[in-house]
């Protein structure tokens, strides 16, 4: 035949579109051109599927081939269309049966000798695949990825040959069947090992019940950084849909080779404080999925929170409200999901020890403000707790505290039954409750109605303090299993707001 129509998919983003591989074979001088907006890696395909082609013993066609990869307008990258181009040459030139190509995807990047390579970002691509409802040929390397995907019949090859030998004699490459993942992951730090710190433990409890925004104030050694890293196991464990949008994340990512073992875990990710704005937020000229993509349904832990450059900070403005970031570039665009929970950790001032019962603190007072002054108001304002995370009593270093600490598991159970309470009432975590769902479920009685009456005068809050002061009460009030709001919630929820510098609601 001298037309041969085959199905691929593209990468946008964490996107998978379907593109529509065309291969026609026409009597004239040999010749190969490619068009549908392919980039150079996609241009070079030619030069691998030739070789891959005459080493597996096929005919490379003697006249013109002319390779659409459609939809025209969308751009093509990468090896990925390798396989299909090259099935697409030996349908049209009737070296292959081409009845079942059309319940077919295929995607994989050709060696010269014809071996399937595997391919970045094939998670998306088999989730597609999936809903269009045909079955998936992929390199055998990615074949442990894409069987995260349930309900999807996966087609791994390790050669080019065997794909051939499948489609002409059929059901020759076997079904991959996935090895059954974990359901507990041991791997998450246990609170346990924390040893004082009841206060920042109580808030990390509300944060991860609530999926509040946190930020520790303390000096170097209190702690922080311990907590901050033990606050996913305090979180319900992802569901299944939350758990392929994080490993489509990472699919994509090409930061680290993406592992099919921990696909179900929460993402904790820890950039340094050198990082720029794009490693935050992502970018590049084909926009690529930055750090705070990466913790999406995760934690985000800025350690040093002062020392990063304030206009990187400054980025996060945004997803914080929206949960998604928008990357726009001359020729692409793409939204990558942001739905993270920042936590944070500082010292109180330069030196790390004001507030020490040493008094080894020398910090003037301009050099504080000046040290604490590098995170803006309106950043500041959309972090919903801050608590202190003092000094640790020598009691506590040398094991005799009397008090057992609690667990992550023991905690984890009460936080799991707040968000259940959460779900049930508006389908959603307290910190992403909108304004109207905050006025039907953050209803305060008289006596509290005054006491947030006081604390927004004499700490200068903004309306956006206001809210999430209520939505962190509304949380207390969950843990506790009460239906309302009172003052001890309230108060509780008040007292994490101690770093508010009357910023203004419009920042």
């Amino acid at each position: 035949m001298a037309l041969c129509v085959l199905h691929s998919r593209a990468r946008v983003g964490i996107h998978a579109p379907q593109v529509t591989v065309e291969v026609h074979l026409t009597h004239g001088l040999p010749s190969l051109s490619m068009v549908g907006l392919p980039e150079l890696a996609v241009k070079e395909s030619k030069d691998r599927v030739r070789g891959a082609l005459l080493n597996g013993r096929f005919q490379f066609p003697d006249g013109r081939v002319t390779i659409n990869l459609a939809p025209a307008d969308l751009p093509k990258e990468g090896g990925r269309f390798d396989l299909p181009i090259a099935l697409g040459i030996l349908g049209a030139s009737g070296q292959i049966a081409a009845d079942a190509l059309d319940r077919h995807e295929f995607v994989g990047e050709l060696a010269l000798s014809g071996e399937l390579r595997p391919i970045a970002g094939v998670l998306p691509a088999a989730l597609a695949a999936r809903d269009a409802g045909r079955e998936l040929v992929l390199p055998l390397a990615n074949a442990a990825e894409a069987a995260l995907v349930g309900g999807l019949t996966l087609r791994p090859a390790r050669h080019l040959l065997e794909v051939c030998d499948h489609l002409n004699n059929g059901q020759t490459l076997a079904t991959y069947r996935a090895e059954p993942s974990p359901t507990d992951d041991p791997g998450y730090p246990d609170l346990a090992e924390v040893r004082g710190q009841e206060q920042a433990k109580r808030a990390l409890e509300v944060a991860a019940a609530g999926q509040h925004h946190l930020l520790m104030l303390g000096p170097p050694g209190s702690g922080k950084s311990m907590l901050a890293n033990r606050l996913p196991g305090l979180l319900p464990p992802l569901t299944e849909s939350e758990a392929l949008e994080t490993a489509s994340i990472r699919s994509v990512s090409e930061r680290a080779p993406f592992d099919p073992v921990d696909w179900n875990r929460r993402p904790f990710r820890s950039p340094h404080h050198t990082a720029s704005g794009v490693a935050l937020v992502g970018g590049g000229s084909n926009p690529r999925p930055g750090e705070i993509s990466l913790a999406h349904h995760g934690v985000l832990f800025l350690d040093e929170l002062p020392e990063f450059d304030r206009k990187v900070l400054e980025v996060l403005r945004q997803p914080l409200e929206s949960g998604s970031i928008d990357i726009a570039r001359a020729a692409r665009q793409a939204r990558f999901p942001a739905q993270f929970q920042l936590v944070a950790a500082m010292n109180p001032c330069p030196c790390g020890y004001l507030g020490d019962r040493t008094g080894r603190c020398r910090c003037s007072k301009e050099q504080i403000a000046r040290y604490r002054a590098r995170i803006s108001g309106p950043l500041l304002d959309r972090i919903d707790m801050h608590v202190e995370v003092p000094r640790l009593e020598i009691s506590h270093l040398t094991g005799s505290a009397p008090a057992e600490p609690e667990d992550s598991a023991l905690v984890r159970g009460r936080v799991a039954a707040a968000r259940a309470r959460q779900l049930a009432r508006a389908g959603r975590s307290n910190a992403l409750l909108a304004p109207r769902e905050v006025e039907r479920d953050c209803v305060l009685d008289d006596a509290c109605q005054r006491l947030m009456e006081q604390a927004l005068t004499r700490l200068a809050l903004s309306a956006r303090a206001y809210h999430r002061i209520l939505k962190v009460a509304r949380t207390i009030a969950d843990l506790q299993g009460a239906p309302t709001i009172t003052q001890v919630h309230l108060g509780e929820a008040i007292g994490y707001r101690r770093l508010d510098r009357g910023a203004s609601a419009d920042g």
